[in-house]
């Protein structure tokens, strides 16, 4: 029988060691959240969160309840604007990386 690691484990262990893998997802929920799928940028935002900053650091951050974190990415959860750009700020602080946009016709 082969060994399987948990995937949320492998995805923590890529976002370490991997700079262009977490850029890679920080990218994509972005685009995910501004092409109205939030609850797949959510999850994605759930996995960043733990491989990087955490729920804990996140919490003091931005001063919200850890638990109250984990309901706001989770499939179930509805964060507010205010909170969903405190998340994307301190994923872009701990992965020191800049997001820019552009706006380009379809």
């Amino acid at each position: 029988m082969a060994l399987t690691r948990n995937f949320k484990e492998t995805v923590a262990a890529r976002v370490q060691g991997d700079p262009a893998f977490a850029k890679a997802l920080l990218d994509e929920a972005i685009t995910l959240f501004l092409d109205g799928e939030p609850d797949t940028a959510k999850l994605i935002l759930r996995d960043l969160v733990n491989a990087t900053v955490g729920f804990e650091n996140l919490a003091e951050e931005i001063h919200k309840p850890a638990k109250s974190l984990h309901r706001m990415l989770s499939a179930s959860g509805n964060p507010t604007m205010t909170n969903i750009s405190s998340i994307f700020a301190a994923i872009k602080k701990n992965l020191r990386v800049q997001v820019r946009t552009k706006v380009v016709a379809a």
